[in-house]
């Protein structure tokens, strides 16, 4: 169900609330340019700074637009169980396809809270939860055999690796097999990925440039390698300048440049600097998106 090219959305804003028109724009935009799924309230949709309120509406936002199109994995994670559960039921009443479980952050459970966690969140809801693995955030890792475990509940059908480590995906492809979803949580090394196991990317370009990143994608599944190499190299640029500051800064600039949405994020998040913007420019110019 989940593959290929997944959006991790930004959140648009305008005069600090949510633009609901821009955001539902944006949604239908990634549809029609090919995207394969879209994720509402991650780390790129600066669900950090979401009020309850506010995050529950963008994934119903979301849903209105892309249900039945494409899949919608909603954001629902917390560093308190009982508040994953609360955004992951509502995830599910919203009409969610599956819900993002970031790995706890700042409070540093050992694995056996990691599993705990998990396992509080599955039995809760019956919904399909990928797991959401990135240490340089949450500063812990969730190890292969506490994911061995997790894949023992029927609802925790896959991880957004975010680790940058690429024999990651074959060690959890020896343990866990070929049917638990393996989705790149880093743009750089997405084909790369694919060739340890994975099937797609949950990601931050495609924000910009959902064709693209969308046809790489097509093409890795299709076996044309050489159009896929092409786009993988194309994109490369983009990558870099969409993480020359703290994203989702350069890539809310790179979407106000295509006239999406504003660049406006929320404190303690700042707009782009103007050599982060000269860089978005030049690589969003280079490929052919301006």
């Amino acid at each position: 169900m989940f593959k290929g090219s997944i959006t991790a959305l930004i959140t648009p804003f305008a005069n600090g609330k949510v633009d609901e028109k821009a955001f539902q724009d944006f949604v239908a935009w990634q549809i029609a340019e090919g995207t394969h799924g879209v994720v509402p309230c991650g780390t790129t949709g600066e669900s950090p700074t979401l009020s309850h309120a506010e995050h529950k509406r963008v994934v119903e936002l979301c849903v209105e637009v892309a249900k039945g199109k494409i899949p919608v994995i909603a954001g629902a994670g917390s560093n308190c169980t009982e508040e994953a559960i609360e955004l992951t039921r509502h995830a599910k009443q919203a009409g969610a396809d599956a819900a993002l479980i970031v790995v706890p952050y700042y409070n540093k459970p050992s694995q056996e809270g990691l599993f705990r966690h998990y396992e509080a969140i599955a039995k809760a809801v019956d919904l399909p939860i990928i797991v959401y693995n990135i240490p340089g955030r949450s500063v812990v890792n969730l190890t292969v055999e506490t994911f061995e475990r997790l894949a023992k509940l029927p609802n925790i059908v896959g991880v957004k690796d975010a680790t940058a480590d690429l024999a990651r995906p074959l060690q959890m492809r020896v343990a866990l097999g070929g049917t638990f979803c393996q989705l790149s949580g880093e743009d750089a090394t997405a084909i790369a990925f694919n060739a340890q196991g994975g099937v797609g990317c949950i990601s931050v370009t495609s924000n910009i440039a959902p064709r693209l990143c969308a046809d790489m994608q097509n093409a890795w599944a299709n076996g044309d390698m050489e159009t896929c190499f092409a786009l993988r190299d194309k994109l490369m640029p983009l990558h870099d300048a969409m993480f020359c500051e703290t994203s989702p800064a350069p890539v809310k600039f790179g979407a106000s440049l295509l006239g999406k949405c504003s660049e406006q994020v929320r404190l303690p998040l700042v707009e782009a600097s103007e050599g982060a913007r000269a860089k978005v420019k030049a690589a969003m110019t280079q490929a052919g998106l301006l």
